[in-house]
């Protein structure tokens, strides 16, 4: 059992509440910009980082290094610095997480090749991982209970709207690395973050005195930590698989010598866009028809709608841009509907305990996956094959939420 020690807090002023939520909001949405930045670039960065040619399938080897690396970070990160942001405290923690993936990305502008490429994607993900991490945990413990649900959701969508400024970022600049600059902006957040926010009075009047506690392994918890696991990690691996290399796939599609940053930067704003909405609209559905009736059906969509889009395009149109839209719009409803539903298979005791493991076990499982796109591309004889191969992991998480209770 849990008790704890509760030393008189003093309420923080709305006004720096709400400068806290912006500045959160600033660092949450350039992550969703940094996690997807290179792979918009890939198919220009890598060769220029070799300096010579890449055939298709080496550079689905070398790219699934990058993008494997960097999921590897991100899992990293959300482990390390949950516990030293109980030990230092939220405003330090988030200073640094935040500094050290906008550092990362401005370094990107001056890498040398790509073998330091990893190193870098390496840190960054770490701070990306903090970031989401922290800024959630901050915000929940400085809001008022009323509108914490509201605000926290607001900051959950921010993610996509920094994938749309991925897209954004493609179109304005034809030099990937004048791209990697946008690292300037979270490394002045870091800044006024350290220098401008309060503490959390939760963090710093609030001690635990642990007794014992329920394990997330017991015979109680342990079916659904596994179940969890599954589904989470199961959605993860597709996501993440058809994510990271859709516009690598779209310029497969072209015919040679066209460049091609028109239509990745318009499938990144897409897939940020589907994200957006699909979030928005996840509450809805799962209020109107319950959330596992939510998620086989958007499981199941995502199966139809991958089919759709990988097998029958053997050339790039503009029928790929919708799409893309509809399956993104279904990883949105997803990703919503699993920051409810994976919480909410666990007693309160032991529930953020149990839903980190969860999250973190399923990253881990994901940059492995992501890891081996490359030996698919030159198996099965394109990037459209091997990403048809990320449909799968959505029939597992829809095998497995239909078996559950």
């Amino acid at each position: 059992m849990e008790t704890l020690e509760i030393q008189r807090v003093e309420p923080i002023s709305i006004s720096r509440k709400w400068l806290a939520f912006a500045l959160c909001v600033v660092a949450y949405t350039l992550s969703g910009t940094v996690s997807t930045l290179m792979s918009v670039y890939l198919p220009v960065a890598i060769p220029e980082l070799k300096g010579a040619a890449v055939s298709e399938a080496e550079l689905g080897e070398i790219g699934a290094y990058v993008n494997a690396v960097y999921l590897y970070g991100w899992m990293c990160g959300g482990l390390l610095f949950g516990v030293v942001s109980d030990r230092i405290g939220r405003k330090k923690s988030l200073t640094l997480v935040t500094a050290l993936y906008g550092i990362s990305t401005c370094l990107v502008t001056i890498v040398p090749d790509w073998y330091s490429l990893l190193a870098i994607r390496f840190t960054a993900g770490m701070g990306v991982g903090g970031v989401l991490l922290i800024t959630t945990v901050y915000i929940s413990e400085i809001w008022e209970d009323r509108g914490r649900a509201v605000i926290l959701g607001v900051l959950a969508v921010c993610f996509p709207v920094g994938i749309v400024t991925t897209g954004s970022l493609n179109l304005l600049f034809s030099n990937w690395r004048t791209a990697f600059g946008i690292g300037f902006i979270p490394v002045a957040a870091a800044v006024l973050i350290f220098l401008l926010l309060p503490e959390s009075d939760r963090w710093k009047n609030v001690r635990e005195v642990r007794n014992g506690q329920e394990s997330i392994f017991d015979s109680q918890n342990r079916p659904n930590v596994i179940r969890g696991s599954l589904i989470f990690g199961a959605v993860l691996i597709g996501l993440w698989g058809i994510f990271s290399w859709l516009p690598t796939w779209a310029q497969s599609l072209l015919a040679s010598g066209e460049n091609g940053q028109k239509e990745r930067g318009l499938l990144m704003i897409l897939l940020g866009m589907g994200g957006i909405t699909g979030g928005v609209f996840s509450g809805i559905l799962m209020n109107r028809f319950g959330k596992k009736n939510t998620l086989l059906a958007t499981f199941a969509t995502c199966v139809v709608m991958c089919g759709v889009l990988f097998i029958t395009n053997r050339t790039f149109s503009n029928i790929i841009y919708i799409e893309t839209a509809m399956l993104a719009f279904c990883f949105g409803i997803s990703q919503g509907a699993l920051s409810s539903y994976i919480p909410e298979l666990f007693p309160f005791a032991v529930r953020g305990t149990a839903t980190g493991f969860c999250f973190n076990v399923g990253r881990f499982f994901t940059a492995t996956a992501v890891f081996f796109i490359g030996s698919l591309v030159a198996v099965l004889g394109g990037f459209g094959n091997a990403l048809l191969v990320f449909s799968l992991p959505f029939l597992v998480a829809l095998l497995v939420t239909f078996r559950s209770k």
